[in-house]
């Protein structure tokens, strides 16, 4: 069942770049970090619409966590981690169901001293069992934990976010 069309994602983009830039319009050193795939695709969307209407622009990086057990790989994160220092950082993914993801893909970058540490997130689920408070929030949904939410955008025209 899809829950979001291309049109809906695409305000939810725009909304929450809003939110981010009303939050941090004198920052001067802001950093969206994607984790995975899709988190990086929905991180370089937020900071494009994020940059259209900011005077300082935000910057992009990635993290690659395995998702499934954090523990079996290194997590990696492709920006220098010393440039974290006294940055903000925003640490995006597609959906956040248990917050697992978005709490190991944190643990490189606590070994400095970024200026604040926040998360957006396109789908918000509410099966929180880590310390984890989403910031920035596309669509709040409450599911079972057998559902699944599926979000597609790999193609510029037909985003869309689908419960299975």
């Amino acid at each position: 069942m899809q829950i979001l069309d291309h049109k809906q994602v695409s305000q939810k983009i725009e909304r929450l770049a809003y939110q981010i830039y009303e939050n941090h319009h004198t920052t001067k050193n802001l950093v969206f970090l994607g984790i995975n795939s899709n988190g990086y695709r929905f991180a370089k969307l937020l900071q494009e619409a994020y940059n259209g209407i900011a005077e300082n622009q935000a910057i992009i990086g990635s993290i690659k966590v395995n998702a499934a057990n954090p523990l079996d790989a290194d997590i990696e994160i492709d920006v220098d981690l010393k440039s974290l220092n006294k940055k903000s950082v925003i640490i995006v993914d597609d959906v956040a169901n248990t917050g697992r993801t978005i709490f190991y893909g944190t643990k490189p970058i606590m070994d400095f001293l970024p200026k604040n540490i926040q998360a957006a997130v396109l789908v918000d689920r509410k099966h929180k069992m880590f310390p984890i408070q989403v910031d920035y929030v596309g669509l709040s949904l409450a599911t079972t934990l057998k559902e699944n939410i599926k979000v597609d955008l790999t193609k510029k025209s037909t985003f869309a976010v689908h419960l299975e």
